[in-house]
């Protein structure tokens, strides 16, 4: 199906769901009670609008890949003849085994130092600029927060906590000394994440094969898999900090170092509107204008169900190519790594993210070659290391489901 008979059929759809949604909501309002068979329409309905829009997201990317291809090139970039000749050796290296001086080699592209106590090879640029453009269409997170290549392992950076005064002064009136601003220092670790994929030595022998493009798409889904669900829940120990990791307080007593949250007006459910309204109001004017919705896709099926108090649907679908689904007017992103509705649980997140979670990535993906672990198959352990955490906590809010 095209991008344009996908929109079409998203905009069909989402007709057919209101429709049903609406007598649904009418039965639940006069009989207390919905029959079955129409429940099953509406949850049917839902989960075929989840597909479409899925597909509409794929179509997308697949169109935005091919125009950057199809792009004019106008000059070409000049080649870097050290990090051609090790791209060339590494590549000899990884189909067969052969190390020309590979070490030598990389240090000579500035790719890498002798002092690398992890063993193994650092890819070509070419295949961790894969890696990472793989990593960015998949994860929601890459999408909507900042990310920063460093060449150390830590990353620090100094935090105003708010309290320097200013304001306005004529030409020739004194100024009144402004408060010290208080600073906090954030630290971001990254920690190594791996995977291990196999080849057999008959794949790794065609010279067909895009050994690049076949490493990105075998580790990408593992590192996506481990960094994706730490950057929602980890506790900042050997994985990075996600934003479900700290500590949450109610929005009224926030402090710096905290995330604040509202609470939905129903026990273990989310059925209020208002809720997520005062969520949104939560945050701060100054990080709305760019700020998302984060929650998993469970969640977002319940969402859609939902009406304002003059019976709008407070969700609305990206009916045009390139327009994003929208909740109360701001894009919303799935990760399902973010909690399910249950009592006590924070399963919608409303943010600036790019202003709010940073996540750092240490330069040079490695592998090291292993074809003896597993005959006939060649293993390659590959590794990365990738840090995560929350740089401006009141960009940040969350919606607590009561006890």
């Amino acid at each position: 199906m095209k991008l344009e008979e996908t929109i079409e059929s998203i905009g069909k759809a989402f007709e057919e769901f209101k429709a049903a949604n609406d007598e649904r909501l009418k039965a639940l309002e006069e009989k207390g009670s919905v029959d079955p068979i129409l429940a099953e329409k509406v949850d049917k309905i839902n989960a075929e609008l989840s597909d479409l829009l899925k597909a509409k997201e794929k179509l997308e990317a697949l169109e935005t890949q091919v125009a950057r291809l199809e792009l004019p090139g106008g000059s070409p970039e000049p080649v870097d003849k050290a990090k051609a000749e090790y791209k060339k050796a590494f590549e000899a290296w990884f189909r067969k085994g052969i190390d020309a001086n590979l070490n030598d080699l990389a240090v000579k592209a500035s790719l890498s130092t002798l002092s690398d106590p992890d063993g193994g090879f650092v890819v070509p640029e070419e295949i961790d600029k894969e890696i990472t453009r793989v990593a960015e269409t998949v994860s929601a997170m890459r999408q909507i927060c900042s990310v920063m290549t460093i060449s150390t392992s830590t990353y620090k950076k100094l935090v105003n906590k708010g309290g320097a005064s200013s304001g306005w002064v004529g030409e020739k009136d004194s100024r009144s000394q402004t408060s010290t601003p208080e600073f906090a220092q954030i630290a971001i670790n990254t920690k190594e994440v791996y995977s291990m994929p196999a080849a057999t030595q008959m794949l790794l022998d065609d010279a067909f094969v895009d050994i690049g493009n076949w490493l990105a798409n075998e580790v990408v889904i593992d590192f996506l898999e481990q960094e994706g669900d730490a950057f929602i829940n980890g506790n900042g120990v050997e994985k990075p900090h996600g934003i479900a990791g700290y500590t949450f307080v109610a929005n009224s007593s926030y402090a710096f170092g905290k995330v604040g949250y509202v609470t939905s007006g129903s026990a273990s459910a989310l059925d209020d509107p208002d809720a997520l309204i005062s969520l949104q109001h939560a945050l701060k004017s100054v990080y709305r204008n760019g700020a998302v919705w984060l929650m998993n896709d469970s969640t977002f099926e319940t969402i859609r169900k939902l009406k304002d108090g003059d019976g709008n649907y407070i969700w609305r679908p990206g009916l045009e190519k390139g327009a994003p689904e929208t909740l109360l007017g701001k894009p919303v992103y799935i990760d399902d790594n973010v909690a399910d509705i249950g009592s006590n649980t924070y399963p919608v997140f409303f943010g600036n993210f790019k202003r709010g979670y940073l996540i750092v990535d240490r330069m040079g993906t490695r592998v090291l070659r292993d074809p003896y672990s597993s005959k006939p198959n060649v293993l390659f352990y590959t590794t990365k290391r990738v840090g995560g955490g929350i740089i401006m906590f009141e960009a940040i809010k969350a919606l607590k489901i009561a006890s």
